[in-house]
């Protein structure tokens, strides 16, 4: 279907998040199921050596294609099912090679990211890991770990890095997919899309950031008058899958808003405002 470049306000970004929480909260076990298929998924595919790490990088633009899918199924008041994430593959031969050429080179650019990394940091990631995977006996370990200079250059790389790959990948699998647009169309339309909404990517990571700060905040201090501040992992833990639950919920809008080309509308019918061709 045709895809129209749209001009997307500001405070458009605070509405992804919102309408993303109305549809998450609509099947709320259905997202956190197909959050825990991927994760369970994620882990049996790590235990391949070698190409694990590659295959868990190259299934992440299906990961956000397969929830938008969802998002868009429970708008409709449709089902939210681990088929969502399989669907794309089942399209012409065209798009499929095409998504699956998308996933190839964004696991290889990231890990090349993370290799990099993990060269400035001096190899101090591996040594995190091992360290952690020790328990309270490493803690010391990773504390001095922690303390070399190279470690924080190290993430600040992948930070900055991996902010510029996600650009040109955020909207790109549903170029594909709902598009039917080739991988360097789509590539270019989603930077595109991405630059001309700014400050509603802005708002968007902010509003992000001030919730799951919020959320800590109020849940330390609920279990502090509690007396129980042992409770915060126990906590924290299924706060996070929820989070990242909504947060891919959320792709859907912010896509819709780009170029209102999903075959759904918005929680709120609005004037289209004036586009341009992608």
């Amino acid at each position: 279907m045709p895809l129209v470049l749209k001009s997307v306000e500001a405070n458009r970004g605070s509405r992804w998040i919102g309408d993303a929480w109305r549809v998450f909260m609509k099947r709320p076990l259905g997202f956190m199921g197909l959050f825990g298929v991927f994760l369970f998924a994620a882990l049996l595919v790590s235990l391949v050596p070698l190409l694990g790490p590659v295959v868990q990088m190259m299934s992440l633009p299906l990961l956000g294609l397969g929830f938008m899918i969802a998002a868009q199924s429970a708008l409709l008041d449709g089902p939210v099912h681990p088929r969502c994430f399989i669907e794309p593959l089942r399209t012409d031969a065209t798009r499929r090679r095409a998504l699956l050429t998308l996933c190839a080179i964004y696991g290889v650019a990231a890990l090349v990211i993370l290799a990099i990394g993990d060269g400035i940091s001096g190899g101090a990631w591996g040594r995190l890991q091992e360290a952690m995977a020790q328990g309270t006996a490493g803690q010391v370990d990773v504390d001095a770990i922690l303390a070399e200079p190279g470690v924080g250059t190290g993430a600040m790389w992948v930070l900055l890095a991996g902010t510029v790959l996600t650009v040109p990948f955020w909207h790109a699998a549903a170029l594909v997919h709902w598009g039917g647009q080739a991988v360097g169309q789509a590539l270019f339309s989603s930077t595109l899309a991405v630059w001309r909404a700014k400050g509603a990517f802005a708002v968007y990571l902010l509003g992000w950031f001030g919730s799951v700060v919020l959320f800590a905040l109020g849940s330390a201090l609920l279990l502090g008058l509690l007396g129980l501040p042992q409770w915060a992992g126990l906590v924290g833990v299924p706060a996070g899958l929820v989070f990242s639950a909504v947060f891919y919920v959320s792709l859907l809008f912010t896509f819709n808003d780009s170029f209102g080309g999903s075959p759904v509308q918005a929680l709120e019918a609005e004037a289209p405002p004036s586009s341009d061709q992608a």
